[in-house]
């Protein structure tokens, strides 16, 4: 029996790498964002310097280690036995917590997620000793370190408030000192913002961030009591080093601080962080030392060792950080989530993610009130000279550029970093885990707000996505409460069998997420999504809008084969699939008229044709994504409400009809993919007048089938309903080859529109 223990320490070290590598992807958007986003410096470096950040922090994170140990319960209470359940617990469901999150897509806290499931863990175990001593429910709190564990908590919770509004406070007087013109101020300016900047990240990393590790012992005699000396000599140090990097070696401040910035938020995060992942098995392995040196059974050894100063290893502290660098470089989910915190964040218009919701609403048309209210205060002189410092710079683009622009400035991300670094390491110094998560993301949301990014065309959408996300944090909360709370019952009533099958359902979970992702980005890269146009001249948009239309019928063509096939199948899944891709496919339609104001802007006079073309284009396409769409949408819900399956002869209907239907839109597609408008064959126009006849005629057939044989009204709707969408599907696709063929008519004597 005693082995078992032995095996729990291996897996546990086991999921101390696993969950290193999911938290990481995870957490890379609390340092990654604000360098990525700005597009101060490559790639490369970003990722060198932040490495190099994580390689650091891991060294000086083991003072935080205690937390694990006896942060959130009493270890004395517990027995060596009872510790180990709740260890194992806490790693399983965090694994699995994470990469839920990660796979989503969604920046979620690892310091919220493995505070409540050593709470939930240590709830449940308690709860399990009191009713087999047969105590009561209050006698809880005295296997909970409640002093502790609400600090932790308020302190998180504390964290979303505070870091918004120093974020907005620091990044709304920033931006009015130094206005979106700030590279053309006097070069005093740059330094003075460089020395506040890089004194405030060095100060708070370097000095206040040791305040909580094991080597501040030995700086302690030379910087205790001389806070005030040391703030102002660093201010002064970095001044003038700014100052010579802005008017000697002529380098961009902004760029230095954005580096600095980079390199100390993610050398906070490891120090703060790297508790939540392995915080937990080194105290697992730490216990089991103790016990196998005490020679007491495990059901008898008292965990009292915990509520000591046990020192971290080195080596498991740089074996973590080399595990953390490499994940950082290799993660796909790490990028994706990242990409949700810039786009929130982004000064310019991007593909929103997130749909309005009723309290995004209200709180968009609240502070538009405020705002108003505002305005009537402050004299106009004053708000004129605001605005101006608020204005920005028109940058222009060739075509096709614009995505490279960044996705705010330099400043904001200077601040972005700035603040975030101050309040993660103040609260590292006083061994509390703060969110990490909460700090930068809540700080990139406050300097948006303040920075106007959040404009009337984006506040319900980004105020949605912000909600969305804290929602997300507080249901990880009490997913992993209850959640870590359940599989320590498990593993209680299961023992050594309920931890291999528990393990084994991680594994499987994990690979399936994985092999999901993958597939899901393959799919992605593979499939023939819509472009917007940006070209100026009719022959331009011809040629580019002839792809979208070819892509469009060919992703129609195979919506319509799932809808039919899975409607005379009665398979639901089928059709939840056709429905959830006509629903893309509308989206990316959406988009596409989105892009229109900004088409039609950026056209020259000389080519103001080219914009009533591209919208009857676009109008075309999503005609035909509209019919395809309602057919989807009705067989869903037809088959969905349990009702009647298609007859035999109605079915046999649909698949002739459908069959013609896909190769009349693949011989169209081929002409778009060819551009040979000139050269109609007339064998498709023959073929579409027969296809419509058939329709015709199975619209025909249904009516006498009704009046004589039909029993199901819901049946008939709906046959009435894919038949009458049909013949809408064939002619906007005839449309759509009119509409091309009537442009090359228009250089071409004698030829007549199709009809």
């Amino acid at each position: 029996m005693d082995n078992i223990y032995f095996l729990m320490i291996i897996a546990l070290a086991i999921l101390a790498i696993a969950d290193l590598v999911v938290g990481v992807s995870n957490d890379a958007v609390n340092f990654l964002n604000s360098a990525l986003g700005s597009k101060a410096i490559s790639f490369k470096t970003i990722m060198i310097v932040a490495s190099l950040g994580i390689a650091c922090g891991a060294v000086f994170s083991s003072g935080l280690m205690e937390v694990a140990r006896k942060g959130i319960f009493v270890p004395g209470e517990f027995m060596f036995s009872e510790i180990m359940i709740i260890f194992m617990a806490v790693m399983i469901t965090d694994i699995l917590l994470l990469d839920f999150f990660n796979t989503l897509g969604m920046p979620t806290s690892t310091t919220v997620s493995i505070v409540f499931e050593l709470l939930g863990a240590a709830v449940a175990m308690a709860l399990i000793k009191i009713g087999m001593d047969g105590g009561s429910f209050s006698e809880v709190v005295n296997y909970i370190n409640t002093t502790k564990a609400t600090e932790i908590i308020l302190g998180i919770l504390l964290s979303v408030v505070v870091a918004f509004s120093v974020g907005a406070l620091v990044q709304y007087v920033s931006r009015l000192l130094l206005s979106f013109n700030f590279e053309k101020k006097a070069n005093w300016v740059g330094s003075v913002f460089g020395g506040f900047a890089l004194a405030a990240i060095t100060y708070f990393i370097f000095i206040k961030g040791l305040k909580g590790t094991d080597y501040y012992a030995e700086i302690k005699p030379m910087i205790e009591g001389k806070t005030a000396i040391i703030i102002a000599l660093c201010f002064i140090i970095w001044s003038l080093l700014s100052y010579v990097v802005i008017a000697v070696f002529k380098k961009n401040i902004y760029k230095l601080i954005i580096a600095v910035g980079t390199f100390a938020l993610a050398l906070a995060f490891a120090g703060n962080d790297l508790v939540n992942f392995i915080g937990v098995p080194i105290a697992a392995y730490q216990s089991y030392e103790a016990w196998v040196i005490s020679g007491v059974p495990a059901n008898e050894f008292a965990m009292g060792v915990l509520g000591t100063k046990v020192p971290t290893p080195t080596t498991f502290l740089l074996g973590a950080g080399l595990i953390m660098v490499l994940t950082l470089w290799f993660s796909s989910k790490a990028k994706k989530v990242v990409k949700t915190s810039i786009d929130l964040s982004s000064q310019a218009e991007t593909k929103e993610r997130f749909n309005p919701n009723f309290l995004s609403r209200t709180l968009v048309r609240t502070t538009i009130l405020a705002a108003k209210y505002t305005a009537t205060v402050i004299p106009n002189s004053l708000q004129t000279r605001i605005d101006q410092q608020f204005t920005k710079p028109v940058i222009k683009l060739p075509k096709g550029k614009e995505h490279e622009l960044p996705a705010f400035d330099l400043v904001r991300a200077a601040v972005n970093l700035m603040v975030a670094s101050v309040l993660i390491s103040i609260a590292t110094s006083m061994k509390l885990p703060l969110s990490t998560t909460y700090v930068t993301f809540m700080v990139a949301m406050g300097s948006s707000l303040a920075d106007r990014a959040w404009g009337s065309e984006s506040a319900v959408y980004r105020v949605a996505g912000v909600l969305n996300v804290i929602g997300g944090w507080f249901f990880t909360a009490l997913c992993a409460f209850i959640a870590a709370g359940t599989v320590a019952y498990l593993i209680h009533l299961g023992g050594s069998a309920m931890i291999a099958v528990l393990l084994l359902l991680a594994i499987l979970l994990l690979t399936r997420n994985y092999i999901k992702h993958t597939k899901k980005s393959r799919e992605v890269k593979a499939e023939d999504s819509l472009s917007k146009a940006e070209s100026q001249s009719i022959h331009g948009v011809i040629e580019e809008s002839a792809d979208n239309i070819s892509k469009a019928l060919r992703r129609v063509s195979k919506i319509n084969q799932i809808t039919i096939n899975g409607l005379i199948n009665q398979d639901l899944d089928a059709l939840k699939k056709a429905k959830k891709t006509v629903v893309k496919l509308e989206n990316e339609i959406e988009e596409l008229q989105n892009d229109i104001f900004y088409f039609i802007k950026d056209l020259d006079d000389s080519y103001l044709g080219a914009s009533k073309f591209y919208i009857d284009v676009i109008g075309s396409i999503q005609d035909v994504a509209q019919s395809s769409s309602l057919i989807a949408k009705v067989s869903h819900k037809h088959v969905n409400n349990n009702h009647k399956a298609l007859k035999k002869k109605q079915a046999e209907e649909l698949l002739y009809i459908n069959e013609k239907l896909v190769h009349l839109c693949s011989e169209i597609g081929k002409i778009f993919d060819a551009r040979s408008f000139h050269d109609i064959k007339p064998n498709i126009l023959q073929e579409k007048q027969d296809l419509l006849a058939y329709v015709k005629e199975s619209i025909q057939k249904q009516v006498e089938r009704t009046r004589f044989e039909e029993s199901s009204p819901k049946n008939t709707t709906l046959y009435f309903n894919i038949l009458l969408e049909t013949k809408d599907l064939i002619k906007a696709n005839m449309d759509i080859l009119n509409l091309y063929f009537e442009e090359h008519r228009n250089s071409t004597i004698g030829q007549e529109p199709i009809d």
